[in-house]
């Protein structure tokens, strides 16, 4: 199939289980940039991109051309500079380092750098996110931090190898997104809630995702021997 044809049948598969708005974003890891702009011409709401040089490269060949730039990786902290003021939304904010550094350089530049906190929810040490418990203090910190604008939670969840796998996660994220919608901080908007990807955006719509940051099932599987 194209990817003009998957990007609809996402689409299509996004409308059997809800009504709402969800936001698609092409996750567009190791695609190259004429591919990025298929899935933009093919209406895609935002490209994701989870590495900071490679976001730069594409950015310079105009892939994300028509779309706004979302990056969805692990960021690190000497890559900051690279991204605040270049993306509209930064979805893998999860310390109160980075808010802090994001917050410095957007001031700076004297603009407000829209992010997401980056929740981990299944407590995997080897993934980023921070500790559902430390929520509450990186909000009141951002609601304090000039320059940065909270816009809601993401999460990645364990690699499921079974249907519905991860609804328990996505029940936790969806509990932590409504208990903390009712606090009220500076800065903080609680509009976005990211989580869902090719093998499981369904059963985070059905508990409440309103945005889905989906690869595979947009792109084709990853040709991961290029590196």
């Amino acid at each position: 199939m194209t990817i003009r044809e998957n990007v609809l049948r996402v689409r299509e598969a996004v409308a059997a289980v809800t009504d709402r708005p969800v936001l698609l974003v092409a996750a567009t890891k190791m695609n190259a940039a004429d591919r990025v702009r298929e899935a933009v011409a093919a209406g895609v709401d935002a490209c994701g991109e989870n590495r900071v040089q490679e976001l730069l490269e594409k950015d310079a060949l105009g892939a994300y051309a028509g779309a706004p730039l979302h990056f969805i990786g692990h960021l690190q902290t000497n890559k900051v500079n690279k991204l605040v003021g270049r993306v509209d939304l930064i979805q893998s904010v999860d310390s109160a380092e980075l808010v802090r550094l994001i917050g410095r350089r957007a001031a700076a530049l004297g603009l407000t750098q829209d992010v997401l906190l980056e929740i981990s929810i299944a407590g995997e040490a080897q993934k980023s996110g921070a500790a559902p418990e430390m929520l509450g203090e990186l909000l009141a910190l951002a609601g304090e931090t000039a320059g940065i604008r909270v816009r809601g939670l993401m999460c990645v969840p364990p690699i499921s190898e079974k249907i519905g796998g991860n609804q328990r996660y996505f029940v936790k994220m969806r509990q932590l997104f409504i208990d903390n919608s009712e606090k009220k901080y500076d800065n903080v908007s609680m509009d976005f809630l990211s989580m869902g990807m090719s093998d499981d955006y369904t059963e985070a719509v059905a508990e409440g995702a309103n945005v889905i940051r989906v690869g595979s099932a947009i792109f084709g599987a990853r040709d991961y021997g290029r590196g």
